[in-house]
């Protein structure tokens, strides 16, 4: 009996010490190695095919930088200084503080909020346009991420450029409160001013867009693609499940399901992005260019025509 119960205890401390050697997640986070379909993978292969699993497809979550690296190429945009309001305006605090969550995210991510915004060009065409990051709070939006949105449009309006938003979050940052909610409205708002301004705003669904950022700005592009198997929901599946108490398909609130649904214009590959969102802009604003030529050479003909008849 009491060799049975020395086993046991042996095996006990063994089991701890194997739990005390699992990495941390800061050590998972800075590894040289990611998980997907066949297990683990080199992060350098990945990089070298857009961070996009080439056996699954699957597009994995990437940082604001990246992003722009890929559509826009190194060193070819400007990252634009956002305004920033008062960090902590709740004073909120639960297991930590919101002051504390921040300089986490922002030590972590290097950037000053969830949403970077940039100047740059795309086949020629100077173009504004922003990404979230889902590393900073989960890409949440609070009034820092409201003001970058509101920065960025204004800056697409006074330059007479075209709008493109790279949305990824869960939702309205909920240590702000009603200040967070807000910036739905806000930020709906500025894009009808940058639609009144004639200009064009193309959204880029990413993995994932959630809660109230599917609820305003993520919704409301003249054009809207996504990636390929984002997830693209306000509410959980689970929380639609039991309201509805029926079986939801299988493929339910990814990019493939929302398209067919009509709320997506056309689910494109990472690495076809930027020649996609090229050839769409070059079509808006030749259009538009062909509809001023055509007015002003209907006008030249109205001048003609009056001075011959005098």
């Amino acid at each position: 009996m009491v060799n049975w119960i020395n086993k046991v205890l042996k095996i006990g401390e063994k089991i701890k010490k194997v739990i005390k050697k699992r990495p941390t997640k800061e050590e998972i986070e800075n590894s040289d190695w990611t998980s997907c379909c066949k297990g683990p993978i080199l992060k350098k292969n990945l990089e070298d095919n857009f961070w996009t699993c080439p056996h699954c497809n699957k597009h994995h979550r990437i940082s604001c930088r990246q992003r722009f690296d890929i559509i826009f190429g190194k060193n070819n945009y400007e990252i634009l200084k956002t305004p920033i309001p008062q960090d902590d305006p709740l004073n909120w605090k639960d297991s930590k503080s919101y002051i504390d969550r921040l300089k986490e995210a922002r030590k972590k991510t290097g950037m000053d909020c969830g949403i970077m915004v940039i100047k740059s060009k795309i086949k020629n065409i100077d173009i504004t346009a922003c990404a979230s990051d889902f590393a900073f709070i989960g890409g949440s939006v609070g009034a820092a991420e409201g003001e970058a949105l509101l920065f960025g449009i204004q800056h697409a309006i006074e330059n007479q450029q075209p709008f493109i938003n790279f949305t990824s979050g869960g939702g309205m940052r909920m240590f702000e409160s009603l200040i967070s909610l807000s910036q739905m409205t806000r930020t709906t708002l500025a894009i009808n001013e940058l639609k009144n301004n004639k200009l064009p705003y193309i959204v880029c669904l990413t993995d994932p867009t959630a809660g109230g950022i599917t609820a305003s700005f993520a919704m409301l592009g003249d054009i809207t693609l996504s990636e390929p198997g984002a997830l693209i929901a306000f509410a959980g599946k689970r929380v639609i499940q039991a309201t509805v108490k029926e079986e939801l398909p299988a493929d339910f609130q990814k990019s493939e399901y929302v398209e067919k649904c009509g709320f997506v214009d056309l689910i494109v590959q990472r690495k076809d992005l930027r020649d996609k969102i090229g050839s769409i802009l070059s079509i808006l604003l030749k259009k538009n260019s062909d509809i001023n030529s055509l007015s002003n050479e209907t006008t030249e003909d109205n001048r003609s025509i009056t001075k011959v008849a005098s």
